[in-house]
């Protein structure tokens, strides 16, 4: 199999009709470590959103149990990719999506929004640090896959397009990012956790996180910026990195969350409709439109 097959592939898809295929072929085969960077950065924006970072520091899931909340968010989603939306555990990662958020009041401008940073930041990242940048066909199937997302998670006034989404966030990011003291207590906080997995070197990778920060979000954090030849190190190794890796061949398995070193909390394995949160010690419930009973034990 040749380098670029994989996204010849893609190209003679529907990404309307086709879009779970062609995203899960992105994600799992073309990208998945940078996907699963750039998701990381997506959920940290949201942060710097007051509103959204208040919330998630009065929880203390992001302060206090930052690793189960890592590994809980991105089994859930994984678990969705992997299996489909109209999959029994896709359903139950959906339901359970949904009870964590309706237990809290959460304005549809913050759910649309986070939403947006699933859509925008990988391909953001993926076009600056991938081996090569998203086609129009894997644009328009991520815009597809995450607006069917949105409509199992019944958020409204939901983006079409890929340029709608960058729009929505673009114009969210300008009038809502901001100082808040609890969000900046959930970023240190999961800039020390990405940090921590690397033992020794925790100040060189705490470092290089930040130095992958754009202006807006430092700002918003009060950080120190970083000095140009920090960033111009980082981002280069970054693009060094890219450059070994379209030498390589393809990836003939899909490469899932669920199998990355980052996932620690789960050793003996988990069962999807366990994930996450529960108020006030429920384990089962409603909360999702999408029917369904259970979800299967992954190893």
């Amino acid at each position: 199999m040749g380098r670029y097959d994989l996204l010849k592939e893609i190209q003679r898809l529907d990404p309307e009709k086709d879009y779970l295929r062609i995203f899960r072929t992105t994600v799992t085969r073309e990208f998945p470590w940078d996907v699963t960077r750039a998701l990381e950065l997506a959920l940290y924006r949201t942060y710097a959103v007051p509103s959204i970072g208040r919330l998630l520091d009065e929880t203390a899931e992001l302060t206090e149990r930052t690793q189960k909340r890592y590994d809980d968010t991105a089994l859930l989603l994984d678990s969705v990719l992997e299996y489909g939306f109209e999959s029994e555990d896709g359903r139950t990662a959906i339901r359970r999506i949904n009870q964590m958020h309706r237990s809290y009041d959460i304005s549809n401008d913050d759910m649309r929004y986070v939403l947006c940073t699933f859509v925008v930041v990988p391909k953001r990242w993926i076009d600056q640090y991938g081996w090569r940048r998203l086609c129009e066909h894997e644009k328009r199937a991520m815009a597809a896959y995450y607006r069917r997302f949105g409509e199992h998670m019944g958020i409204r006034e939901l983006p079409r397009t890929f340029q709608e989404f960058e729009r929505c966030l673009d114009d969210y990011e300008h009038e809502h990012f901001g100082w808040d003291e609890g969000g900046r207590r959930v970023s240190d906080a999961s800039l020390d956790l990405m940090a921590g997995w690397y033992g020794p070197l925790a100040p060189v990778v705490r470092a290089a996180s930040t130095a992958l920060l754009d202006d807006a979000l430092l700002e918003a954090f009060r950080y120190e910026r970083p000095h140009p030849v920090v960033r111009g190190a980082v981002r280069g190794a970054l693009r060094l990195r890219a450059k070994a890796v379209r030498l390589m061949p393809p990836r003939r398995a899909p490469h899932y969350a669920r199998q990355n070193p980052e996932i620690k909390g789960y050793p003996n394995g988990y069962r999807i409709a366990e994930l996450g949160t529960f108020p006030k010690g429920r384990r089962t419930g409603g909360g999702c439109p999408v029917p369904h009973t259970g979800g299967a034990a992954t190893p």
